[in-house]
């Protein structure tokens, strides 16, 4: 066992910004395995190259275990599992659910969502003019927060009028690395009671012609099918892990978008002048906004060696995206965002098997998000200086807790 003076911290994020933490860079060039000190109290294999967190999110040696069994709790005292999130299935089961679920993700499936993201930002964007005072608002609590979960409702048929039901589980368990585990099970186990109940109330419903049906009819409707390679089991997963992976962390990520954007205005001049760039742009904002730090975490399954370090079977590795997606050998300059970078070839969605279904979804959502902003409020810019915009450094996801805009 690594002696406890050799651990290293996970390097903290600078106050009053998204990170990645400068700490990385160094960690990429002298240890891009090390052991680190995690906020819980427990270890693990930090990689920081953006080669090996690639490797690694693919690797079948490595399987992101149950929250709810992860650290391992052995005994009369264990708590008994929760169902799998899509990102914990394993073999053939994720297998079997990755055939059903992803092609609902695709691009061209998607596009049925994209004028109904584009009619809530609108009216956000309308209502948020309508009550402003001297041209002047808070671009968050009017337009960064509410968007997400407005579009996730919509796109998977979770019920909004739910939201103060599920929101408070699913916000405890974004910030499960400081936690401890009956925190967390207490959250995990709540809202898989409320994604029950939520499958228990849509099978008592007429779900509607094939094209008004939403995702959860429509998964439901095939796990009814003779044959159906899906259970309602999975079905629960898919509400969980909708919740877990695709409210907060697209507000956090929208709101470092926009910060990003109007801290470079001479770039989103020319990305409101150049619209048809705004695919490319999305990409550049992937990789340059840390979705996550240091949060993702896997769990080896047998002895390997990396970089010279001995990984020993049931020890957990960390692949950070937020320092792969600046490191120097993958990107030119990586520190400078950059809204025409091509190829692009970022890791904000993780790799392999487990890449984050949502992530056509996720590009979607801010590209109408950043579109409709500059369409409506062409000349949009912050209210305040930059260095003076409060953070909300309450998560691993960091983003700005006030976002002051005029126009």
């Amino acid at each position: 066992m690594t002696a406890p003076e050799e651990l290293v911290p996970v390097p903290a994020v600078e106050p009053g910004t998204a990170g990645p933490p400068c700490g990385y860079a160094r960690l990429r060039a002298e240890q891009p395995v090390v052991k680190a000190q995690l906020p819980n109290g427990e270890t693990g294999w930090l990689l920081s190259r953006y080669e090996d967190v690639r490797a690694a999110f693919a690797d079948p040696r490595l399987v992101r275990p149950l929250l709810s069994a992860w650290p391992p709790r052995e005994g009369p005292d264990a708590p008994p599992p929760c169902l799998p999130t899509f990102l914990e299935m394993t073999g053939e089961h994720h297998e079997r659910v990755r055939r059903t679920v992803l092609p609902l993700f695709g691009r061209r499936r998607l596009e049925f969502m994209v004028p109904r993201i584009r009619a809530v930002a609108e009216e956000l964007i309308d209502a948020m003019v309508a009550s402003a005072e001297d041209r002047t608002a808070d671009l968050v609590a009017a337009y960064v927060d509410p968007l997400p979960l407005r579009v996730l409702c919509e796109t998977t048929g979770l019920p909004h009028e739910d939201r103060d039901i599920y929101l408070p589980h699913t916000l405890t368990l974004l910030g499960a690395a400081g936690l401890s585990m009956d925190e967390v099970l207490a959250a995990l186990y709540a809202l898989q009671d409320y994604a029950e109940d939520l499958i228990s109330r849509k099978e008592k419903e007429d779900g509607g012609a094939d094209g008004d049906a939403d995702y959860i009819q429509l998964l439901l409707a095939e796990s009814r099918r003779p044959g159906s390679e899906l259970a309602r089991d999975d079905v629960v997963s898919f509400v969980v892990t909708m919740l877990m992976a695709g409210y907060k962390t697209n507000i956090q990520h929208t709101g470092n978008a926009l910060f990003t954007l109007l801290t470079h205005p001479e770039q989103l001049r020319e990305l409101r002048a150049a619209p048809q760039r705004m695919g490319t742009a999305v990409e550049e904002l992937l990789r340059y906004v840390p979705l996550m730090n240091a949060i993702n975490i896997l769990v080896a399954q047998e002895d390997f060696t990396l970089h010279g370090q001995h990984i020993r079977a049931g020890d957990a590795v960390i692949p950070v995206p937020a320092s792969a997606n600046r490191d120097p050998a993958a990107f030119t300059d990586p520190d400078r965002l950059d809204l025409t970078r091509t190829p692009n070839a970022h890791v904000a969605f993780g790799h392999g098997p487990h890449a984050c279904t949502g992530g056509n979804l996720t590009r979607m959502q801010l590209a109408t998000t950043i579109e409709v902003l500059l369409e409506r409020l062409p000349g949009i810019e912050l209210a305040v200086p930059a260095e003076s915009v409060p953070w909300d450094e309450s998560t691993p996801l960091r983003a700005p807790a006030v976002l002051p805009v005029r126009w």
